[in-house]
């Protein structure tokens, strides 16, 4: 597979992921100040901001500013609006492998987003993203070959939903109160698998666990860092190679992935601001040696005039 086709699959995979997580992330808040009409919207909002962006927003925000640069915001690769644009991008240039169905699915559903209007964000519109997210993901699984190139735009699915799965259970840590682990949990989707897992009794201290180091559920951070790891597996199988690994990027996802599983539940979520940091910049890592072993290219040759 050609490395720009490769590389493009797996923005695709990242950008609708974090779409689908940007919307859960701003739902915590939503939730959040509904049930705490008290709070002060402004600290929570700029935290909000300062976990997707990843630096300190300045100034007093609320929501409404949450909304314009998360969520309308084209400019913003962070933003929704700005996720489903570089999504269809990616798609528009992997067009000769991606299905017909799939970028069918991806061109239409910006032109429905850009249609629901840019005036206020509500649950209107982080609902539809959340569904459309799920949309994409299934129209991918049963209309492309579960080969090398679903391979490349599960890996960057996997990877963003670790890093926006441990931004959301971050949320649930904040010093200054944040948001209930109830709210948590209800924008990860969670709540039910909670009930069944846990049966009935749900605690800070059991959500928190569920959402950082469950196995079975699929958002859950340490679900997330396996899959991506079973990908990489499946894309360079370490045959025969009795010692280590030949891919970095693997090696770092599973260094993190199983400091997390191995380590006492309490001994991590004693520590979850740090320990989800880690994660995210675990991603950072394992993004850059996946580009650096699959996608980057060689330079450009150019003529030069001659030296005398």
């Amino acid at each position: 597979m050609l490395s720009r086709i490769a590389d493009s699959l797996f923005w695709i995979g990242r950008y609708i992921e974090r779409a689908d997580g940007t919307a859960r992330l701003i739902d915590v808040l939503r939730l959040a100040l509904l049930e705490e009409p008290s709070a002060d919207e402004h600290v929570w909002s700029h935290m909000v901001l300062t976990g997707v962006m990843g630096y300190p927003y300045p100034g007093r925000v609320g929501l409404d500013e949450v909304g314009r640069l998360l969520v309308f915001d084209q400019t913003n690769p962070s933003s929704i609006s700005g996720s489903w644009l570089a999504a269809r991008e990616n798609a528009r240039r992997a067009r000769e492998t991606v299905s017909t169905e799939l970028w069918e699915t991806i061109n239409t559903s910006w032109h429905r987003w850009t249609a629901l209007g840019t005036r206020q964000v509500t649950q209107v519109h982080l609902g539809w993203v959340r569904e459309r997210a799920a949309l994409v993901a299934g129209v991918a699984d049963s209309t492309m070959s579960h080969d090398e190139a679903r391979d490349f735009l599960l890996l960057g699915q996997y990877l963003e939903r670790a890093d926006m799965t441990a931004r959301i259970v971050a949320t649930g840590s904040w010093p200054e109160g944040g948001p209930s682990w109830g709210a948590v949990l209800a924008t990860c989707g969670a709540q039910q698998a909670m009930l069944r897992t846990m049966r009935g009794v749900i605690t800070d201290r059991t959500a928190a666990a569920f959402l950082t180091l469950d196995r079975r559920f699929p958002r859950s951070v340490v679900a997330a860092l396996s899959a991506a790891e079973e990908r990489l597996a499946a894309l360079s199988p370490d045959e025969g190679r009795g010692v280590g690994f030949s891919d970095e990027a693997r090696r770092i996802l599973g260094r993190t992935r199983t400091s997390l599983e191995y380590r006492r539940p309490d001994d991590v979520l004693a520590d979850l601001p740090v320990q989800m940091e880690r994660v995210q910049q675990t991603v950072r890592d394992a993004s850059e040696a996946i580009a650096k072993r699959y996608f980057q290219s060689a330079p450009v040759q150019e003529w030069t005039g001659e030296v005398l």
